[in-house]
């Protein structure tokens, strides 16, 4: 019986050897699982490589935000808040990291800030063969505007080459924690601080190393400093100056509201509230304005084609600015004309008086004036401050970095910084 069966046995599997359509029907049965693999795994693969791509686009724009901050909690908070706005979710910071979600920071030695990203991204096809994730990692490195040793966002920018280009009197209060001050002299000394002065910067970064310090505290000083350039210089477009005045001559009155155009040599008598519109004011010869005078000019730029030309305040101002956000002069609050030679050798006096009160936000491209600074800011001003030299007297003035959009299109969180790699 055992021969027979086995004899049995061995002419069906001839037959079935001998069975095409049998041998095709099994290979295809073992070929369905794998090719289902292979066909999943490369849509799960290219699933993958696209939302890589999406996530190296969300750090990049997070790296460029938290690199302005200078303490390293507010760093890793800036870029998580970033990445989780962009990526438009509302996981916490623990769901994230449960969800296996790893954002790591590290702040380099010539004052760049790297981030690396990585997040498992869930498969469909390759959950077959036990593969649930397939590991995704991206990377960026973004440096602050003025290269190495940077430490804090560019708020004041002294150019000039020449002997105290930065004079700090008794009883200033400079409060800059975020603030890097761009000091170009290397005259002897390039600047002197007298006692009583409290200055509170991130850097105080001087090119040259000779300077004289009477007294006084002065955190973060760096002589010998490797000092950004002005990042403005040929970026605003000056306008043609109309001949025709909108204002001009004496006024009197309690309040006055002024249209965009050019204002000549204009005198506001008694204490008014003068209110500027929107849009670009130019002022050409001196605006003059008495103590005890309120100045509101909101989305405003002002313009001054000549180194006479000045806002002038006689006495104790109440001052509230703003640059626009939007047009050809968007993150522009004032500048003056640098194109012309005769011009730019010709450096005059800018008084900031606003000491009854003070609130600026913008740009202030002044490269040709003596900047002397007496103003009281009643919240932190937000600009980035051009000027030939400065001299600060007994005024408490808080500033903070300048965030918005600037000349050529550029600003908001990332301004004033760049990707490295």
């Amino acid at each position: 019986m055992f021969q027979t069966l086995s004899s049995e046995s061995f002419r069906t599997a001839a037959r079935f050897g001998r069975d095409r359509a049998g041998n095709f029907s099994i290979i295809i049965a073992l070929l369905i699982p794998l090719l289902l693999v292979v066909a999943g795994g490369v849509v799960d693969i290219v699933h993958a490589m696209g939302q890589k791509v999406r996530f190296q686009d969300e750090l990049d724009a997070a790296i460029l935000a938290a690199v302005h901050e200078t303490d390293a909690d507010r760093q890793l908070e800036t870029a998580t808040s970033h990445i989780r706005e962009i990526s438009d979710s509302d996981l916490s910071a623990l769901e994230m990291q449960e969800a296996g979600m790893s954002l790591v920071l590290v702040s380099n030695g010539d004052g760049s800030l790297t981030g690396t990203l990585r997040m498992p991204h869930p498969t469909a096809f390759l959950k077959i063969i036990h593969l649930d994730t397939i590991p995704i990692s991206v990377s960026a490195t973004a440096i602050k505007a003025g290269g190495s040793d940077s430490a804090g966002a560019g708020c004041i920018y002294a150019l000039g080459n020449v002997s105290q280009a930065v004079l700090i009197n008794s009883g200033a209060r400079l409060d800059a924690k975020e603030c890097e001050v761009n000091v170009h002299s290397t005259a002897a000394p390039a600047f002197i601080m007298n006692a009583g002065a409290v200055i509170d910067t991130a850097k105080f970064c001087v090119k040259g190393a000779n300077y004289i310090q009477n007294g006084g505290t002065l955190s973060n000083l760096k002589v010998g400093c490797s000092v950004a350039d002005d990042p403005y210089a040929g970026k605003i477009a000056e306008p043609a100056v109309p001949s025709t005045c909108a204002t001009q001559g004496a006024l009197s009155g309690a309040s006055f509201t002024l249209n965009p155009g050019v204002h000549c040599d204009t005198t506001f008598n008694g204490s008014p509230t003068v209110t500027f519109k929107p849009g670009l004011h130019i002022i050409k010869g001196r605006m003059i304005l008495n103590s005890g005078s309120t100045v509101l000019a909101e989305g405003v730029t002002f313009y001054y084609p000549d180194v006479g030309s000045e806002i002038r305040a006689n006495g104790g101002l109440t001052f509230t600015a703003s640059a626009p956000t939007t047009g050809p002069y968007a993150g522009v609050l004032m500048f003056e004309k640098t194109s012309d030679a005769a011009n730019n050798a010709n450096k005059q006096q800018y008084v900031f008086n606003g000491s009854l009160g003070e609130s600026l936000t913008g740009i202030i491209h002044l490269p040709n004036r003596n900047a002397t600074y007496n103003s009281t800011t009643n919240q932190a001003s937000r600009i980035s401050l051009v000027v030939n030299t400065i001299i600060m007297n007994s005024a408490n003035w808080k500033l903070s970095p300048y965030d918005g959009p600037r000349p050529g299109g550029s600003g908001g969180a990332g301004a004033g910084a760049r990707l490295v790699n």
